[in-house]
């Protein structure tokens, strides 16, 4: 493979994957698209940028069609997961995870390019206390947001031959929403904090996961991944507790609850999120580093 050649297509690169994804691509100088709804993003500046709608499958294969990318990396999603569960915004949801989905594994299929499809460890029912393999296909997705992207999973596979699902877990990074920037900020004018201790798995830092991407893609070892950082596996009370320590905030009391104590959320979630990643290693990709090492890096702003 001629990596100095090869072409990547980012869908979703105005999201907290996305974004660290084009970062990654251009500092590696490779030639990439970005696409996502509404206009380009800072630093975005070395890539094409592209407006896309993916749930308009004509304007995916014109897109694919006229940049001819020989990788796609599927990010764009809908991650809201507790709106997902309203009944206003499921078709909404059912669009973007499965329809836009399947329009870029459709139009992938036409150039004969090699798609990358973002999933999660929602797919399962996180039962048990056994951390989930790539080969596990006992699926019973807790709530609508994770049907809509066991399905997409399920359209990759069935449409295409050449293909890396890469699952995912925890997901925390400098761009968007998320459970290390809640907790800093409810910091700000709390000093205690419930957080719950009985879902366990590992977090996932954006711009580690983006250098694996970008790894996985300069082969041809396709197939189902999973990806989360290295380290013990935690509940979101230790998480809650390890940002506030290495944040120097140790005047914020942080105390563990059950989910039922907590108060029930919209969505149901998995008690049980760990993932294997050792098919990773026995592929010889690089496993991520530790969480805590990957929460070092994100409080002090560097990746």
């Amino acid at each position: 493979m001629q990596e100095d050649k090869l072409k990547f297509f980012i869908t979703g690169a105005n999201g907290q994957l996305g974004r660290d994804l084009i970062t990654e691509l251009t500092s590696r100088g490779f030639e990439c698209i970005a696409s996502g709804r509404g206009e380009k993003f800072s630093g975005s500046e070395n890539c094409e940028y592209i407006s896309l709608d993916i749930t308009d499958y004509n304007a995916v294969e014109n897109a694919l069609k006229q940049f001819m990318p020989g990788r796609i990396i599927h990010c764009a999603a809908w991650t809201a997961v507790d709106a997902a569960e309203d009944e206003e915004n499921k078709n909404k949801v059912f669009a973007v995870n499965v329809t836009g989905t399947k329009n870029l594994a459709r139009a992938c299929k036409k150039i004969n390019s090699v798609m990358t499809y973002i999933s999660t460890d929602y797919i399962f029912d996180g039962t048990g206390s056994r951390a989930w393999t790539p080969e596990d296909e006992n699926f019973a997705p807790l709530n609508f947001y994770g049907k809509t992207k066991l399905e997409g999973e399920f359209a990759v596979k069935k449409i295409l031959e050449k293909f890396f699902i890469v699952r995912i877990a925890w997901v925390f990074g400098s761009h968007g929403n998320n459970f290390v920037k809640t907790m800093l900020k409810i910091a700000q004018n709390h000093d205690t904090l419930r957080v719950v201790n009985d879902q366990i798995g590992t977090p996932t830092y954006t711009p580690d996961l983006s250098r694996l991407l970008v790894d996985i893609n300069l082969t041809e070892k396709f197939g189902i991944y999973h990806a989360t950082n290295e380290g013990n596996y935690i509940s979101w009370y230790d998480f809650a507790c390890e940002i506030f320590s290495q944040a120097g905030l140790d005047n914020i009391k942080v105390i563990p609850v059950s989910s039922a104590e907590y108060g029930a959320a919209k969505a149901k979630r998995p008690f049980n999120s760990r993932l294997d990643k050792s098919k990773l290693k026995i592929s010889g990709f690089n496993l991520l580093p530790s969480w805590q090492d990957a929460l070092r890096r994100f409080l002090h702003g560097t990746n």
